[in-house]
């Protein structure tokens, strides 16, 4: 109990969307109010050369999307908030549901033109599975989209959550006047504009809507729409109950537009206000709570070569309970040894400040010589695991094919260290050394191959292998599992860590192979190794 005030000062959340409704430029504006950055970056602007500060790797910036899970740290009205950037993009589904387990929030961006998209719907199951609180920002509030009650009708549907506006928008596209604040009692003018803070003459304070005020603001059409708005909604959803946030059952709402910077400050505003604090956590054991005294966390990303020139290696911890300390020992349980970190980080983006100290909420990155993998767990001396954190079986594999033989061993070290991030698995043919890929999305292929090119200065190419999903295999009865993976050494390979397994052709083989070896355990996430690795 004793970090009790450090624990109330932070908030750690992830922002998710589907790609292309406004994510990055929300965090951006985000990070101007906290005085992190200077100026906004553009994403896809050819005009600015500036990037967004989160989109640190070369292939995210030619491409405009982010394929990397981005941590930033910053400071607003005393609250010390810790903001993870997710992918988009859905061949990185898998790094964006790993963020989830480390974040007590989520703010989801929907796209107004396009409303609830694949993307969205996947990531709300994801949140919904673990009552994860939301809040939802409508953007591109300047464009023609659709109407702003359909569209709340649209989330609540497709999501399966309840809502509950806090802003009410005058309009859209090319009329959209501004929104009014349902909870402050006052209209923001809407000027379309990147500044930090809004001007005062661009917000009215508003208690009574029946004031004549309204109508020289708005015009007498625009006053009397909103009038209807605000009474409609006041008798439909009344007072937000911060309870039902807090338990995943409703998510307050707000309108507007993040590349202008408008509505963001409301929402930032309301964040700090309601968002939780740091949560208890599920474990192999017990549930720890934030304000227990001994320091525990878990890895939740790893990521090799943050900054190209110096061949780093980052694992991303989110701490747990107690105060995480600057060259203490604490108990590594998977290795079952003590490790002590030298030069522990927080972030902003690719920038990196050495810390001497961290709490419950914060993520640390910790330099990494090939100790960690994704779900690791520290502590201070107690055995237990950090549940819950997502591995999928991939669906697309491919062959890799060394194009310059001088550079193997470069290309074996960056396969290793590329796919011990998480975004993709390595699997070595059974009696040979053929490397096989296997990957959730097409995108990824493409992205390890510019990335051994770039950081390690192998080249390689992709062939396509006939899979359909790969299965670790084990079994009671030695024997049994021998002859198993000796009859069908075509379909066997072996993971990272020396496991066998079963790489079907398709669903029917599959399920004949399971059918026809009652003996043989097939399982579809690597998870049944955990505990014994």
């Amino acid at each position: 109990m004793k970090y009790n005030n450090e624990i109330h000062k932070r908030r750690t959340f992830a922002i998710i969307s589907h790609p292309d409704a406004g994510k990055t430029t929300l965090t951006e504006k985000f990070l101007l109010f906290g005085g992190a950055i200077q100026t906004a970056g553009a994403v896809k602007s050819n005009k600015i050369k500036k990037h967004a500060t989160s989109d640190f790797m070369e292939i995210e910036r030619q491409r405009g999307i982010s394929v990397a899970t981005s941590v930033m740290s910053f400071e607003y009205k005393n609250i010390l908030i810790n903001l993870l950037d997710t992918p988009g993009h859905k061949d990185f589904a898998e790094d964006t549901y790993r963020t989830l387990t480390a974040v007590d929030s989520v703010i989801l961006v929907v796209d107004s033109v396009n409303g609830v998209e694949d993307q969205t719907r996947r990531l709300m199951e994801v949140c919904r599975m673990r009552d994860t609180p939301v809040i939802v920002f409508i953007n591109k509030m300047d464009r023609d989209g659709k109407n702003r009650f359909d569209l709340l009708e649209e989330i609540e549907n497709e999501l399966k959550i309840s809502l509950h506006p806090m802003t009410l928008p005058i309009n859209s596209g090319k009329d959209f006047k501004g929104v009014y604040n349902l909870y402050d009692k006052n209209l923001l003018l809407f000027t379309a504009n990147t500044k930090a803070i809004a001007d005062d003459d661009d917000t009215v304070s508003i208690s009574d809507l029946s004031l004549p005020v309204l109508d020289e603001k708005l015009g007498e059409k625009d006053a009397a729409i909103l009038r209807e708005d605000a009474e409609l909604v006041d008798g439909v959803y009344g007072e937000l109950n911060t309870t039902d946030y807090l338990n995943g059952k409703v998510a307050p709402v707000f309108f507007g537009s993040a590349i202008n910077n408008f509505g963001v400050r409301e929402m930032l505003d309301t964040f700090i206000r309601i968002a939780p604090i740091p949560r208890p956590r599920a474990t192999s054991v017990r549930e720890v709570p934030p304000t227990e005294d001994k320091f525990s966390g878990f890895i939740f990303k790893i990521h090799a070569n943050l900054d190209p020139k110096h061949r780093d290696r980052i694992a991303f911890l989110r701490v747990c309970s107690g105060r995480f300390e600057r060259n203490k020992y604490f108990h590594h349980v998977r290795l079952d040894k003590d490790v002590r970190f030298s030069n522990p980080y927080t972030f902003m983006a690719r920038d990196k400040d050495v810390i001497e100290e961290a709490f419950a909420g914060d993520v640390v990155g910790l330099f990494d010589t090939g100790n960690f993998k994704i779900g690791d767990t520290l502590t201070e001396g107690e055995d237990f695991f950090y549940t819950g954190i997502p591995s999928f079986s991939p669906e697309i594999f491919k062959e890799v094919i060394n194009k310059d033989p001088m550079k193997t061993k470069q290309l074996e070290k960056g396969l290793l260290q590329l796919t011990d991030e998480g975004v993709a698995q390595l699997f070595t043919q059974f009696g040979g050394n053929k490397k096989i890929i296997g990957c959730v999305g097409d995108l990824q292929f493409e992205v390890i191959q510019y990335r051994l090119l770039q950081e390690y200065g192998a080249s390689c190419e992709f062939r396509t292998m006939p899979y359909y999903k790969a299965c670790w295999i084990t079994s009671a009865d030695p024997k049994k599992l021998d002859d198993f993976t000796r009859f069908k050494s075509n379909n066997i390979a072996t993971d990272k860590d020396g496991h066998l397994v079963y790489l079907a052709q398709s669903e029917w083989f599959l399920n004949t192979e399971r059918s026809n070896n009652p003996d043989i355990e097939f399982h579809f996430t690597s998870e049944i190794h955990k505990e014994t690795v």
